[in-house]
């Protein structure tokens, strides 16, 4: 029996400080394997079922260790919860004098330069609302301590301000800020390498990978003990980290902060006005090559039109001229200075984006309202990442209630490279059985152009009056879900709640406030929520969630494993698709006293042989194809405590 274990029993300190707490076999076992672990120095890969407990799992061993430690989550919600609420908690319950810090990526802290320089400048910005926004981020900043983004509780998060008060790292001066002494983000930093234990999230982590990678930094210190809560989002974070990107919006940035230059530093370089005029008009005409809708593409394809093809070549054209022009004034303005090591990164990515016969990547383009970017990403990660795990001499814990397919964590192991990981699957305490139903519609034609979303209506209506709303009804398209906004309202008396809107947050709350809400949502829904409780008693969901076949990264994917010779929809779509649809199934069950039907509107779980692939990897729900069953169910959970599951399915 591992130390740790006395942690976890009824008569333990958690047991004494903190109210409810009770022994769960699941969580003392995950507990116990982390602890080994560290002692092991070695790698623990564990999916820990929702209500596991595994946040408490997690932090006893790492606390106790009195090691370095790294707590990286997925999400900012999850960062701010460890910090704020879990680790305090823990901390006084063991008694520990324990230092702790929570680091954000740099976009999360005030720069007071910049906002000082854009104040300044007021005469250049022409928008109003703008130069109020920058106004009262001037009164919060003699109020902050911390120059935390997040307090700006009157600043919209998409607010066109927070680029102007906001540094990244290609326009931070560095040590040669004269604000340096007092940056918001260096203190960030020096509280995180005296601490102890630092929550941070993959984001930031993979940023900082890749910063060691190239030399040119490094954001988080070495630690001993690394922990990712949220596992399964890193191998594709992680992609986009050891990738390359440009976009028009980056172009803009620099043609403005290298004419605010020559405005008011270097005056007589007219030079450097001429090179921001250019770059900031070859980077508006590259985004008229593309629809007036925002798209996603294969850059491969799309770089060979001939419109593109002469755009793309005028931003290049573009760049080396203000690239020549500002190396002229090198060593006059430390932040020139900075501006040209910025135009030549951009230099160097576009060079390589614009080479698309470099084997092993996705090669693809995104486009907004206003702005293009394009993008060069591996497809394999593996060596790189598992490289920089050697390099560090740590303990490492991978863990999420979604990381295997089927009952195998190869898929993600593989991914990241992790070799000689040892592998911990804890199912969840809940007794599904009981507590809810999978309910596969039979009367209903499988997904694609049969499928109108008046016969999805039609399907998914009776659980939706028999929950007396309480549902969260979770798409794989913004079309599906917009088709049924339109619809739903005339045929329910029950609130209709649609993403986007209104904030996340605030939608999530407001559901819950009405106890007998819709809530129609894609993605961003399908993991991270957590309604508990009588708000929410059916989960419905459009069909399995098999990526776009358009998607240029899984396009590439499923090319480089064709040609690897491997089966692309078992080894990348497959895979990929349960795990996405374990976080959407994942939102009905919360509690112990919750219940609930989850309803998936796709015959191919049941008539397709992979279908028993996703069945395999669902909690043990009952399933029944009845629409009369599933209604009763949920009509009856206000029935009296010890009915039986027969006599509710009856």
């Amino acid at each position: 029996m591992h130390p740790i274990t006395r942690f976890f029993q009824s008569d333990s300190p958690l047991s004494k400080a903190i109210d409810g707490f009770s022994p769960r076999e699941s969580q003392r076992k995950m507990a116990e394997a982390i602890g080994e672990t560290i002692d092991a120095k070695g790698q623990l890969i564990i999916e820990a079922g929702t209500g596991t407990g595994k946040t408490f799992a997690y932090l006893v061993p790492a606390i106790e260790s009195e090691k370095k430690v790294i707590l990286s989550t997925g999400t900012k919600a999850l960062q701010e919860q460890l910090f704020h609420r879990d680790l305090p908690l823990i901390r006084d319950a063991l008694a520990k004098p324990l230092d702790i810090a929570l680091l954000k990526g740099r976009a999360n802290y005030l720069c007071s330069y910049r906002l000082e320089q854009h104040l300044f400048q007021q005469s250049e910005i022409r928008d109003p609302v703008l130069i109020d926004e920058l106004v009262r981020v001037k009164r919060w900043s003699n109020e902050t301590e911390n120059g935390d983004i997040g307090e700006l509780a009157d600043i919209a998060e998409d607010s066109r301000a927070l680029p102007y008060v906001t540094s990244t790292v290609d326009n931070c001066l560095g040590k040669d800020c004269p604000d340096f002494q007092k940056c918001y983000l260096t203190k960030a930093r020096k509280k995180a390498k005296d601490a102890d234990l630092v929550v941070v999230n993959h984001h930031l982590f993979l940023a900082d990978m890749v910063l060691k990678d190239v030399g040119f930094g490094e954001l988080i210190p070495d630690a001993q003990l690394v922990v990712f809560d949220e596992a399964h989002q890193l191998p594709d974070i992680a992609a986009s980290y050891f990738g390359e990107t440009v976009s028009s919006r980056q172009i803009v940035e620099l043609a403005k902060d290298l004419r605010r230059v020559y405005l008011t530093e270097l005056k007589d370089m007219k030079q450097l006005g001429k090179a921001a005029d250019m770059m900031e008009k070859a980077a508006a005409d590259l985004r008229l090559q593309f629809g007036v809708d925002p798209e996603r593409g294969n850059w491969r394809v799309k770089s060979q039109d001939a419109g593109v093809e002469m755009g793309v070549e005028r931003l290049i054209d573009a760049i080396g001229f203000g690239y020549d022009v500002m190396k002229l004034a090198v060593g006059r303005s430390k932040e020139l200075d900075v501006l040209f090591e910025r135009g030549a990164s951009y230099k160097s990515a576009l060079a390589k984006i614009c080479n698309v016969n470099e084997l092993g990547y996705s090669y693809w383009y995104e486009t907004t309202k206003r702005h293009v970017s394009l993008h060069i990403t591996p497809l394999n990660v593996a060596e790189r990442f598992s490289q920089h795990m050697g390099a560090l001499k740590a303990s490492w814990v991978f863990t999420s209630a979604t990381l295997q397919v089927g009952d195998s964590f190869e898929h993600f192991s593989e991914q990241l490279g992790l070799k000689d990981a040892r592998t911990l699957f804890l199912p969840s305490p809940f007794d599904y059985p009981t507590q809810s139903l999978l309910y596969v519609p039979r009367k209903l034609a499988e997904p694609g152009p049969k499928l109108q979303a008046k016969d999805l209506l039609l399907a998914a209506l009776p659980q939706i009056q028999a929950s007396g709303g309480r549902c969260f009804f979770l798409f794989t398209s913004y079309r599906m879900m917009n088709q049924i906004a339109d619809l739903l309202p005339e045929l329910v008396d029950f609130p209709v709640l649609v993403q986007g809107t209104a904030p996340k947050r605030l939608l999530l709350e407001e559901f819950v406030a009405a106890g007998n809400a819709v809530l129609l949502a894609t993605a961003s829904f399908w993991e991270g929520v957590d309604v508990r409780g009588d708000a929410l008693s059916c989960v419905i969901i459009d069909k399995l969630p098999f990526a776009a076949p358009d998607e240029p990264l899984l396009q590439a994917r499923i090319e480089d494993c064709r040609l690897r010779g491997g089966d692309p929809f078992m080894e990348v779509q497959l895979p990929q698709a349960v795990l996405t649809l374990k976080q959407g199934a994942g939102r009905l069950i919360r509690d112990i006293h919750d219940k609930g039907v989850l309803m998936i509107c796709d015959g191919r779980l049941v008539s397709r042989r992979y279908g028993q692939v996703f069945l395999a990897s669902l909690p043990p729900m009952p399933r029944t194809r009845c629409e009369d069953k599933a209604s009763q169910f949920l009509r009856q959970l206000g029935t009296e405590e010890g009915e039986t599951e027969s006599e509710l399915q009856a």
